[in-house]
């Protein structure tokens, strides 16, 4: 199918903007302050009350550079790639030091003002990096073999290490499956997804006898059997399926929900920020929070088909990978599907890293949509 080069400047300079994006990435901020300000201003939640008023400061610096990222054009990333991944990579390695030690994970540079998470940008350094690096990878159209490979993989692998050993899993495996989606698009020969499979099933025994932690294997077993140890390793999943079962269709109502409120629920302005959403607002509450990620992707997806060049294509993938990967992750684990991770709901979850990184990743999306050409 043949591509018609459009002069942007025939063009509307608001038409240019793709509403449907800022509207989509917008009701989801609105949903999550709803959810984070219930989350935090229960009977005994005043020492997490201003969490609220630091999000509403993060929303609006994330939408300040959305903004500003949307008019300046993405080429320009391209030219410091290689420097933005080479000290994200440093800021892991003085994480690994010298960081701040949270609940048992050193993974923050304490800045005083804000607590940096290294990891939280590596996610967008790979996306960039990887775009770079694949865009001529694959010409002739049969797949990439172990040489194409190799860069990517080294380059995937490298803060991949350096995040499991902080330790933090969650947002290791964040990173291969960002890096892993994206390979994937480009296209990877099947001699060698077989390769790769049989060798991930020849690691998986490995991993969990030298790889994984004590706790980190006790998380895998608290996921199959959580009522072995209600009061222990079992208590965050067994509340977090409580507050979403007792939702019910409609929901409780807003600031209504027993387990948010009376503060059963853990971690509930982070990574249990849709055990929230779905006790106060039920079944109907949780598909439009669904529904409106699909439309997201949807509309991030078509981004990607007329975006000017393939560069801005798989930018574009990448960044509908991290934010669909963070969702999978984290509603799978709040419903019992999967294992509890340090994993947050991107757009809906507290955090400073976390949301600028996603609001600087739908920033680029913008500035691709921005400058696309149309059939």
């Amino acid at each position: 199918m043949a591509f018609r080069s459009v002069n942007i400047s025939e063009r509307n300079f608001l038409n240019r903007l793709d509403i449907r994006l800022i509207l989509l990435i917008f009701c989801l901020n609105v949903i999550g302050l709803f959810n984070l300000y219930s989350a935090t201003h229960g009977p005994h939640s005043n020492d997490v009350e201003p969490l609220f008023v630091q999000q509403i400061v993060w929303l609006l610096g994330g939408w300040t550079i959305f903004f500003i990222l949307t008019f300046l054009d993405y080429l320009w990333v391209n030219k410091i790639v290689w420097l933005i991944y080479i000290l994200n990579v440093g800021a892991l390695i003085y994480t690994d030091l010298m960081g701040k030690v949270v609940l048992g994970g050193q993974r923050w540079i304490d800045l005083h003002f804000f607590r940096y998470q290294p990891s939280e940008t590596m996610k967008l350094c790979i996306i960039l990096l990887l775009s770079r690096i694949l865009v001529n990878r694959n010409p002739m159209g049969y797949g990439m073999g172990l040489r194409e490979l190799l860069l990517p993989a080294v380059l995937i692998f490298i803060p991949f290490a350096l995040t499991v050993k902080q330790p933090d899993l969650g947002t290791a495996m964040m990173l291969m499956f960002i890096g892993g989606t994206m390979l994937f698009f480009v296209k990877i020969r099947k001699s060698i997804i077989i390769f790769i499979a049989t060798l991930a099933l020849i690691a998986i025994p490995l991993a969990w006898k030298y790889g994984l932690k004590e706790y980190q294997r006790n998380r895998i077993f608290t996921f199959l059997s959580p009522d072995q140890d209600p009061h222990g390793t079992g208590y965050n999943s067994i509340q977090s399926k409580i507050a979403v079962g007792s939702g019910k269709f409609f929901g409780k109502g807003f600031r209504m929900g027993t387990q948010s409120q009376l503060e059963f629920l853990p971690e509930r302005h982070t990574d249990f920020i849709f055990s929230v959403l779905s006790e106060e607002w039920g079944f109907v509450g949780s598909i439009i929070v669904l529904l409106t990620f699909a439309f997201l992707f949807k509309v991030c997806f078509e981004i990607s088909l007329q975006a000017r060049d393939k560069y801005g294509a798989l930018i574009v993938i990448g960044v509908t990978a991290y934010i669909f990967w963070h969702m999978f992750v984290n509603i799978g684990m709040v419903i019992g599907l999967l294992p509890i991770v340090g994993v947050p709901l991107p757009l809906l979850s507290y955090g400073g890293s976390g949301m600028l990184t996603t609001m600087v990743g739908l920033g680029l999306v913008s500035s691709i949509a921005y400058r696309r050409y149309l059939f």
